[in-house]
């Protein structure tokens, strides 16, 4: 299974990034196509968060409801899954956020990774180096 990270829902979301073409490409062929994928919950709060941001965005700010129809389009994929914290998911989590450097914004990160793991994610699509912190999990830009 493939899981998408926030930065690649944004690119794909927002119109004026330079990533935007093969963002939304690959969404696109995620939701088309026949293999499973899924988007971790703190990246559809994150998204949420930062494409209705009006710091980032200035006067071109999504609206609330225009993040929410983008996240039913995502997730009204037949091949969609949405993934959450597991039973297991605090030994997974401990093991990723007392490594050297996960600190700050990148705990975020190791939640998100964590997650990733524990429902045994095949690759996760991103395009933030953070990620390498953690190489239980494969990481693939889909951007470069």
């Amino acid at each position: 299974m493939i899981a998408v990270d926030t930065n690649i829902l944004v690119y794909a979301h927002r119109r004026e990034s330079r990533h935007h073409d093969a963002a939304k490409a690959e969404m696109r062929a995620l939701a088309q196509g026949r293999g499973g994928w899924a988007i971790p919950w703190p990246c559809l709060y994150e998204f949420v968060s930062v494409v209705t941001n009006p710091r980032i965005w200035k006067d071109s700010a999504s609206s609330t409801a225009q993040a929410w129809r983008q996240i039913e389009a995502w997730t009204g994929s037949p091949t969609s899954l949405l993934l959450g914290e597991t039973e297991d998911f605090l030994a997974v989590l401990e093991s990723f956020v007392c490594r050297p450097r996960v600190l700050g914004a990148v705990v975020h990160d190791a939640r998100v990774a964590a997650i990733c793991v524990a429902h045994g994610v095949d690759e996760l699509l991103t395009a933030d180096r953070d990620f390498a912190l953690f190489p239980e999990l494969r990481l693939r830009n889909p951007l470069s």
